[in-house]
């Protein structure tokens, strides 16, 4: 074999790709991590982390993924910061090419992740960690008693909404048309709360905000009306989005199972894909937690999954 192949193969490095490594390299088996486009996931743009064990006072985001790195590191994993480009899972060892390079695998575990859709505005850019978030269960607590908006006007939105009404003092739902398409009981459960108000046909184009001592934050947004085009500011502590988020799957499209909306199929109580030796961990494969730690948890799974299949195939 050539000096590029290895046993295990990592392909992103949030938490589910660090823990994987963490596991695969305690087990010996010199794992090789692609760190991608964005290293450290979707925690390098989160301000402060307060819901990873092990942190009583909290933790910021990028400081979070670099004590990981360095933790795997310290056992032998190998961190490339390149993007994988490429891959074949048809034949065996696996291919994988990560900018114009030809790695070869045993195993793959596949920890890309999954995005938030955003405004993608440059306010909202500005903003994001700062009073912009697309995650309530993440931030929800730091906006106690304070005035926030939700955009979108599918089940996540409503459920983000709902979920607010624990911390914020009011929750404004804001969506760009008259019907919302979450379900009947998210839509009832939240016009039954007298924290929740709604603006329809809006849409906000640009997020308002100061920046005072070196501080960032949001003060609220500038709506435009979808149907006179009027505008109007409205005031506010934060804003979360929730329009949905889109697995970063497009890589595995016709070499992996995937749900009608991209996420990686697993057996279930596994990590296994749909071929043997390919494993999927993290926000990947999971669209109903998406948080850090069960995506750790996840990436524990896949390496233990990855181990047991390599000593079954005899390539431990």
């Amino acid at each position: 074999m050539s000096d590029n192949h290895h046993k295990v193969i990592i392909i992103g490095s949030g938490p589910a790709g660090l823990t994987a490594a963490l596991y695969t390299s305690r087990a010996n088996l010199n794992p090789v991590v692609f760190e991608g486009m964005q290293p450290g996931g979707q925690l390098t743009i989160t301000t402060e982390v307060e819901n990873f064990p092990g942190f009583e006072h909290g933790i910021q985001g990028p400081e979070l993924m670099d004590i990981m790195r360095k933790q795997v590191q310290r056992f032998g994993a190998q961190c490339f910061f390149k993007n994988v480009t490429e891959v074949d899972f048809s034949k065996r060892p696996f291919v994988v090419k990560a900018e114009n390079e030809i790695y070869t695998a045993d195993s793959v575990i596949i920890s890309t992740g999954a995005s938030a859709k955003l405004l993608n505005i440059e306010s909202e850019k500005k903003f994001m960690g700062y009073g912009v978030s697309a995650c309530a269960t993440c931030d929800g607590f730091f906006f106690k008693g304070l005035k926030v908006l939700v955009v979108g006007g599918g089940d996540t939105a409503f459920e983000e909404a709902s979920y607010l009404t624990k911390f914020a003092s009011e929750v404004t739902l804001i969506h760009r048309r008259e019907e919302f398409r979450a379900s009947k009981i998210m839509i009832e459960r939240a016009q039954k709360n007298p924290k929740v108000k709604f603006i329809t046909n809006a849409v906000i184009k640009e997020v308002l905000g100061k920046e005072e001592n070196g501080k960032k934050f949001v003060t609220g947004a500038l709506l435009q009306n979808t149907k006179d085009g009027s505008t109007r500011e409205v005031p506010a502590d934060g804003i979360f989005i929730a329009i949905g988020h889109q697995p970063n799957t497009s890589l595995f499209k016709g070499a992996l199972d995937m749900d009608e909306t991209g996420y990686l199929m697993v057996k279930p109580g596994t990590t296994k894909t749909n071929i043997e030796g390919v494993f999927a961990a993290g926000d990947v494969a999971d669209k109903t937690y998406r948080q850090a730690i069960t995506a750790a948890g996840s990436g524990c799974m896949a390496a233990i999954d990855s181990q047991h299949w390599l000593e079954e195939h005899e390539l431990a």
